[in-house]
């Protein structure tokens, strides 16, 4: 049966430390308000390489969101979202080094600031009706940019890009110094740039 309609108007922090005391309904709403993009973030992490394995992963994760329920508390600035993410990550990075297709960081030159270009040059939301086929396309074409990243930088970009975090946000949920989770979006935004860049050209003549 749904779950309770007041389970449905709880926010995520009030589903959680509901489902730590025994609500099954707030953990039925979680699941099914998060579902579809923690699935899609551990997908996109793991790449074509692991797509496989992906709904393993995606269950490993909310086997520890269930598995941490009694020691969840409210977390002020960072939302249950964010925590589930973060969850997220750790368990497609353990599937990554035990698969051993973790690669190390490459560094590379400076870009432009890496906030604004996805948003900007490659928004994949709103197509344009004219233009399903080019956009179809150029959203293939992200996809396969994105596998070919190191997965250090794919993780921060798609942490970004999926949760929204910021520099801040990254450096504190991967232990990294604030200079070593910036140059990590930062390489990951140059180098999206340059696979995109033939989609981008058109872009910017239709501009």
């Amino acid at each position: 049966m749904p779950p309770d309609r007041a389970a449905q108007g709880l926010t995520d922090d009030e589903l959680m430390l509901a489902y730590a005391r025994g609500d099954a309904d707030a953990f039925d709403v979680l699941y099914g308000r998060h579902e579809g993009a923690l699935l899609r973030f551990v997908r996109r992490l793991l790449g074509h390489g692991l797509s496989a394995q992906a709904d393993e992963v995606f269950q490993d994760t909310w086997m520890r969101i269930i598995a941490a329920r009694e020691n969840y508390s409210a977390r002020g600035d960072a939302s249950w979202r964010t925590w589930a993410f973060t969850i997220a990550h750790h368990a497609a990075m353990d599937r990554l080094r035990v698969s051993g297709r973790e690669r190390p960081l490459e560094l590379g030159d400076d870009a432009d600031d890496p906030m604004e270009w996805v948003q900007a040059a490659v928004d994949l939301s709103h197509p344009s009706s004219e233009d399903v086929a080019f956009w179809r396309a150029a959203g293939q074409q992200l996809l396969d940019c994105l596998d070919a990243l190191p997965v250090a930088q794919r993780a921060a970009f798609l942490l970004h890009h999926e949760d929204g975090a910021s520099v801040e946000d990254l450096a504190h949920r991967l232990a990294l110094p604030f200079e070593t989770a910036k140059s990590r979006l930062r390489y990951a935004l140059q180098k999206l740039r340059g696979c995109m860049q033939a989609y981008l050209v058109v872009l910017e003549a239709r501009a």
